[in-house]
């Protein structure tokens, strides 16, 4: 063999793996950000669902807070990211290029303030000068600030601290902190010593509910409307069918167990976490309550607050761009395809 003829198959193998390796760049290039929030969603992750359904192999990337998925998709990193409302609010007074695809949960007793045994915290005008540990500028941030406000409390006479889930559980365990806000698996994990002070829940009843969403970067959804209608898709018939019946649902030992994988909490813990969200059908999705004009108003109203504490510098006029509801009607439309198609 020439070298010229060996050079020409040399650079034909580079230029055949080079595209080998950009196709397979292109097609494992959906990264997703997901939480370890219990939801039934997660099983549909667990099985693969969304995988098949878009036929596009995906990264599933699991982070800690809301502020971090905002900050990778942001960077481009992370096309489709879980957050909770606060930190969308805030993201979208950034004027960030990404809008809501699905109201993922309306939170309830799944976050909540405990004080721990032994911080002398009795109640509410208990917590001044002690030490609060909350993730910053998520939902639970947005709850506890709040809950501060309601019960006339200046926030500076409390020592709020910044950490993460997993910092909380080992701060708590330490001893380090008299109180925490947030969501499980740490939530559970600080129950175990510690006592309800309240909950969003009750928070969101004074004027300050909170919610979980999926986001996506406008640019990505703007050239993959398909993979978005069937991601949220999937995720809306798992809400549906968690719904329908949701005895069954957690009776199923396998249901129970995917999540518990995928989020650390305690398999005892499912039923009442999961009990502690309202997961929005396809149809509660597009109405006016949610992407069809409450989501939009949710957000202005979490943003006035935020500028009010010093958390964002500005409120938009309008949010309405950052939210879309085009995503959940083209996905009960595919979902009404699949059931006739199964018929």
């Amino acid at each position: 063999m020439t070298n010229t003829r060996r050079a020409s198959i040399v650079q034909a193998l580079a230029i055949a793996l080079g595209l080998f390796a950009t196709a397979g760049s292109a097609f494992a290039q959906v990264r997703i950000a997901y939480q370890t929030v219990v939801e039934p969603a997660k099983v549909a992750q667990a099985d693969g669902l969304y995988e098949k359904a878009t036929g596009q192999a995906i990264e599933w990337r699991k982070f800690e807070s809301g502020s971090e998925v905002i900050t990778a998709v942001a960077s481009g990193d992370i096309q489709i990211g879980y957050v909770g409302s606060s930190p969308l609010a805030a993201a979208a007074s950034r004027e960030l290029p990404i809008e809501t695809i699905l109201v993922a949960a309306e939170i309830g007793s799944a976050e909540a303030l405990v004080v721990r045994n032994g911080s002398g915290i009795a109640k509410p005008a208990d917590l001044v000068g002690k030490k609060i540990a909350v993730p910053f500028v998520s939902t639970t941030h947005y709850s506890l600030l709040a809950a501060l406000k309601h019960w006339g409390i200046d926030a500076k006479k409390v020592s709020i601290i910044n950490l993460r889930p997993t910092e909380i559980t080992a701060a708590w365990q330490r001893g380090d902190i008299d109180a925490a806000y947030v969501w499980d698996p740490a939530l559970g994990k600080i129950k175990e010593n510690g006592k309800l002070l309240t909950s969003s829940a009750e928070v969101a009843t004074w004027g300050a509910p909170t919610f979980d969403a999926w986001i996506v970067r406008r640019d990505f959804a703007q050239k993959n409307p398909e993979f978005v209608a069937q991601f949220v898709r999937i995720t809306g018939e798992a809400y549906a069918a968690y719904r329908k019946d949701a005895k069954a649902f957690v009776a199923n030992q396998a249901n129970v167990d995917k999540i518990v994988k995928l989020t650390g909490a305690a398999a005892a813990d499912v039923p009442e976490l999961l009990a502690g969200s309202k997961f929005p059908t396809l149809a509660e999705q597009a109405s006016p309550a949610l992407l069809g004009g409450g989501t939009v108003k949710a957000l202005t109203d979490t943003a006035k607050f935020l500028k009010e504490q010093g958390k964002v510098d500005k409120v938009l006029a309008d949010y309405g761009s950052y939210v879309s509801v085009k995503h959940v009607q083209a996905a009960a439309k595919a979902s009404d395809q699949a059931v006739a198609a199964a018929r």
